[in-house]
């Protein structure tokens, strides 16, 4: 069994305490042995002196497409569903095995580069092994799954499913890949949207997810044109319609989540739905400002995703975290999402979405080793003396901080260099799967 022994750290634990230890970290195999003080380890493995370096939990982010990365800057300016039937969802219909592969290597290299630990994802209808096999290779962990789209006559042609193949699919997926690398890769059912799902399919999504003890992730209420597209066609609004047909449940995840109404509302409180909140795509599709706060205060679990690289265009979270703080306080007031506590949603809130706060998400001894090392040395993140260190993490630091990344006890970067994937290669091969991709349309 493998031990690391992290020594001389300033410890940001984020358990239910906020304890900020200084002092030792030591893991042994996957999981966190011990946490803070003096630890006396001198036969470890690999011994890493912190030298007054921050460790956090890695950040989860609770909402991504990493088949879209290779679409980055080729869908800008545009609103939602113009966004999808204009550029991604042809984009996406002329993805082969090696441009999905790619994406999904480009995009967790960013998410690894940035602190991130684990990730809820969402791929395109075809070649999603391709990206199960760049999340196993690459070390991330990953709840993903296949996008499932049987319904819309403006879907190009290679996007549109039968209904039953749709799903038997997703089913040979999950049983193929749920639980591989050890745990470190878990399946989801993803319907897309329900302007791009039959009804056959959503309660097929619903009885499979039971099932099979699975989460189910979708969009649902991220833009005005959506919802009048699904009152217009089901007769009611979109959460309502999902609570409707029993989706509405503790294992359903809804990306964004922006206008609801208040009987929705007491839908996703009442039924213990997720919620995961994207400020940087809502902002630049224009889509509206999430209601956080309040979801919040009615106990919802709530995360936070960078969605994919064509609306965003980036996957950092610690963009995110700003963003998160930013745009709430414009609405309600400056003492609204402190750091502290948009620090929570970016790492053991995350967590919580996905089932996993007993696993992932803080830095307690039994949890999952995975964290990250940030140096602060630097002029942006300085006075260091008296420091609030949420403030410094949330509103000073930048991914360009993260030093170290470990997950599942895997050293995945260090000295700001990833060790799982050759940047040069995947920098590459994106750039000459993007060029056959376009030659494809």
């Amino acid at each position: 069994m493998t031990t690391i022994w992290i020594r001389n750290a300033v410890i940001m634990t984020m358990n239910e305490q906020h304890d900020i230890l200084e002092g030792d970290l030591l893991i042994e195999g996957n999981a966190i042995k011990q946490v803070g003080g003096i630890i006396d380890a001198p036969h470890a493995d690999r011994i890493i002196d912190a030298g007054g370096k921050v460790l956090l939990p890695g950040f989860v982010q609770t909402h991504i497409h990493l088949c879209q990365t290779l679409f980055r800057g080729r869908a800008d300016d545009l609103a939602l569903i113009d966004w999808l039937k204009e550029k991604i969802w042809p984009l996406e219909a002329a993805h082969s095995e090696d441009s999905v592969y790619y994406s999904a290597m480009l995009g967790i290299g960013e998410l690894i580069r940035s602190g991130t630990t684990t990730i809820l994802d969402m791929e395109t209808v075809h070649y999603t092994e391709s990206a199960f096999q760049a999340i196993k290779e690459s070390g991330i962990r990953a709840v993903s799954g296949k996008v499932m789209m049987d319904h819309g006559s403006e879907v190009p042609l290679p996007l549109q499913e039968n209904t039953a193949k749709s799903l038997q699919d997703s089913v040979d997926l999950l049983e193929k890949w749920h639980g591989a690398a050890d745990g470190r890769i878990q399946y989801a059912f993803c319907p897309r949207f329900v302007v791009s799902c039959t009804e056959e399919l959503l309660i097929g999504v619903r009885d499979l997810s039971e099932r099979y003890g699975v989460m189910v992730h979708t969009h649902a209420s991220e833009n005005l044109g959506e919802i009048e597209m699904v009152e217009a066609e089901r007769g009611m609004r979109n959460v309502v319609y999902l609570d409707h047909i029993g989706l509405a449940r503790p294992n359903l995840v809804l990306a964004h989540s922006i206008w609801l109404d208040e009987e929705e509302k007491r839908i996703i409180r009442d039924r213990g739905v997720k919620v995961t909140h994207c400020p940087g795509s809502n902002l630049k599709l224009a889509s509206g400002i999430a209601e956080v706060p309040l979801l919040l205060e009615q106990g919802v679990a709530v995360g936070l995703g960078a969605d994919g690289a064509p609306c965003n265009n980036n996957l950092d979270m610690f963009q995110e975290m700003r963003l998160t703080a930013y745009i709430q306080k414009v609405k309600h007031g400056p003492t609204v999402m402190n750091a502290r506590e948009v620090l929570r949603l970016a790492t053991v809130g995350g967590a919580r979405v996905l089932g996993m706060e007993d696993r992932i998400g803080s830095i307690e001894a039994g949890k999952l080793a995975d964290i990250q090392l940030l140096d602060l040395e630097d002029f942006h993140v300085y006075p260091s003396f008296d420091a609030d260190w949420y403030s410094r993490v949330v509103y000073a630091a930048t991914r360009g901080d993260v030093d170290t990344v470990i997950i599942d006890g895997q050293i995945v970067m260090e000295q700001k260099l990833v060790r799982t994937i050759d940047k040069s290669t995947v920098l590459k091969e994106a750039d000459q799967s993007l060029r056959r991709l376009i030659g494809r349309l």
